[in-house]
């Protein structure tokens, strides 16, 4: 479907400490975009001045931060907005029946609940000027579930359903919604996955075993880049065509596992998909006072 170019090249970007977020923010700065980027973590905000920035501090687990900055963005550009870019995420590690409620609640209040008041925020100024463009950084992980990550899935899961009743909802109004499903990046998001779960491993959970293995691999993985894992640019460059194009995609999934995953998951059975992903679990143990058969 065709939309209205955006004519007011102003766009922020959350979640840009690193990886994603701040690559997205470079690569928008050198086609000409001015950048509002977020942090939450003052020492990022710094960083991202000292390259030049003018960014925002955003908390999006806090609706007083969120709030706060839905004013400072319409403030400092007159309302004249052309774009956001919803990056900001973090991964809550651990298997559902580990989690607490407040674990479950914090996962959501950063990935969906924060997200979506920033978007409905500054969704007026968009549709005001008739042109706009709102791009959600999705997973794969949105559309697959993997073991020890459940509650992240769970949120991408629902940013996926929430993207798409809002694309649809848009419609006719000049504003597009763009969702990037990336697989593997090279990011330090593997890395806080990892410090997120440090506790997990010396924990009574019955997968504390494999959470310190699980959390080996991740870490090892985290720090290589080799095929099939891409750079951050490679979703940067997606975001600006998403921005950029006259017919933003619907949806774009960036790496070979996750166009590849999201092609053959829906022909595999469901029992076969389970054993796939159960690979590395630790095998059951007996009910406690029961010996092993």
């Amino acid at each position: 479907m065709k939309h209205p170019v955006v004519a007011s090249r102003r766009v922020v970007v959350t979640g840009c400490s690193s990886g994603i977020g701040w690559s997205t923010a470079e690569c928008l700065r050198a086609r000409g975009w001015t950048v509002a980027p977020t942090a939450r973590k003052p020492e990022d905000l710094e960083r991202l001045r000292v390259a030049g920035f003018e960014p925002l501090a955003l908390d999006l687990a806090d609706s007083d931060s969120v709030q706060g900055a839905i004013r400072e963005i319409l403030a400092r550009w007159d309302g004249q907005l052309g774009g956001l870019v919803n990056n900001a995420g973090f991964g809550q590690p651990g298997a559902v029946e580990d989690l607490s409620r407040a674990a479950l609640r914090q996962q959501f209040e950063v990935n969906v609940f924060g997200l979506q008041e920033l978007t409905n925020g500054l969704l007026p100024s968009l549709r005001a000027q008739g042109a706009g463009r709102i791009v959600n950084i999705s997973s794969i992980l949105g559309l697959v579930v993997t073991p020890f990550i459940g509650a992240y899935c769970a949120s991408k899961y629902a940013l996926e359903a929430l993207s798409d009743a809002l694309r649809i909802e848009l419609r006719g109004t000049g504003v597009a919604v763009s969702l990037i499903e990336p697989g593997p990046i090279l990011s330090a998001f593997r890395q806080r996955a990892v410090a997120e779960g440090a506790g997990l491993e010396q924990s009574p959970s019955r997968f504390a075993p494999a959470y310190a293995a699980e959390f080996t691999r991740r870490a090892r993985k985290a720090q290589r880049r080799k095929w099939p894992t891409l750079g951050p640019e490679a979703v940067a460059t997606a975001v600006a065509e998403a921005l950029e194009s006259p017919r933003p995609f619907r949806r774009r999934r960036i790496t070979c596992p996750a166009r590849l995953g999201a092609r053959l998951i829906p022909f595999l059975p469901t029992a076969a998909l389970d054993a796939l992903l159960a690979r590395r679990l630790p095998p059951p143990q007996p009910p406690e006072g029961h010996a092993a058969p």
